[in-house]
């Protein structure tokens, strides 16, 4: 399974674009601004996308990749999402009003998108992945995923703040590879807090969860381009005496571009 991250900032700036995974080339994890980043041939390829949730900054360019490539599509795009994303995104974007309803066009019974609700803790088995949708904190309905093919897990938290229950789900699975946001630096932590996001601090707290003896890679994403270098210093910065360090060392900053085979 390959991973290549087309986005991965928590706002826009030059060279920072936001949330978005393509996996192999059919799946897409997210459709922030990194979606830009594909040509019409790669963006033809996709033919269903994860959403963990509503807000702008993981769904922008839904919208207009599905204007880019729906015509020369045969089949409709299905996008997978929690129930409250899907109605949000029927209200709010595809309402004929911000744009057109692509679920309805150009037909009911030949859409150029179609809706897939999931639920948390369900499994699906797209393309010969098999995806678990896990729980995720947050300020609206929101979800993570876990997507394997075999060989362990590559898991991302979309955007969440503390969360036992996946730290628990997450110590019964073969885990690769962990993308956890942290959107806020400490001196933030209280906007983060309120805004259902993690800080290091937070961060720190969260990782003491994970069972001793798990390690794997941990990449930081989703952080503000202001803050970036601050929140990685604080990350590295770590009271090597904190219970996290003992269980896992290799935390890294995600970065747009980059690739992995799990």
């Amino acid at each position: 399974m390959k991973v290549r991250v087309l986005g991965c900032s928590g706002a826009i700036a030059k060279d920072c674009r936001t949330t978005s995974f393509l996996i192999d080339s059919d799946l897409l994890v997210d459709a922030g601004t990194g979606v830009g980043d594909l040509t019409l041939a790669e963006m033809r390829q996709i033919d269903h996308v994860l959403l963990t949730h509503s807000h702008l900054d993981h769904v922008l360019a839904l919208p207009l990749m599905v204007d880019a490539i729906a015509a020369q599509r045969s089949l409709p795009l299905v996008v997978y999402a929690l129930a409250g994303t899907v109605a949000a995104l029927k209200a709010h974007v595809f309402n004929n009003v911000i744009w057109p309803d692509f679920s309805r066009i150009p037909s009911p019974e030949a859409p150029f998108i179609r809706f897939q609700e999931v639920a948390i803790g369900q499994t699906l088995d797209i393309g010969g992945k098999a995806i678990e949708v896990l729980p995720a904190v947050h300020t609206v309905p929101a979800a993570g995923y876990a997507i394997s093919t075999g060989r362990g897990c590559w898991v991302f938290t979309g955007d969440t703040e503390r969360n036992p229950a996946l730290w628990a789900r997450l110590n019964q699975m073969d885990v690769r590879m962990l993308v956890i946001e942290t959107a806020f630096s400490n001196r933030e932590q209280e906007l983060a807090r309120r805004s259902l996001h993690l800080s290091p601090k937070s961060l720190a707290d969260e990782l003491d969860l994970i069972l001793r003896g798990r390690n794997y890679p941990i990449y930081i994403t989703h952080t503000k381009p202001a803050e970036t270098e601050m929140i990685m210093a604080e990350i590295q910065g770590f009271d090597q005496t904190h219970s996290a360090w003992n269980v896992v060392h290799d935390i890294r900053w995600l970065r747009a571009g980059q690739e992995f085979e799990l």
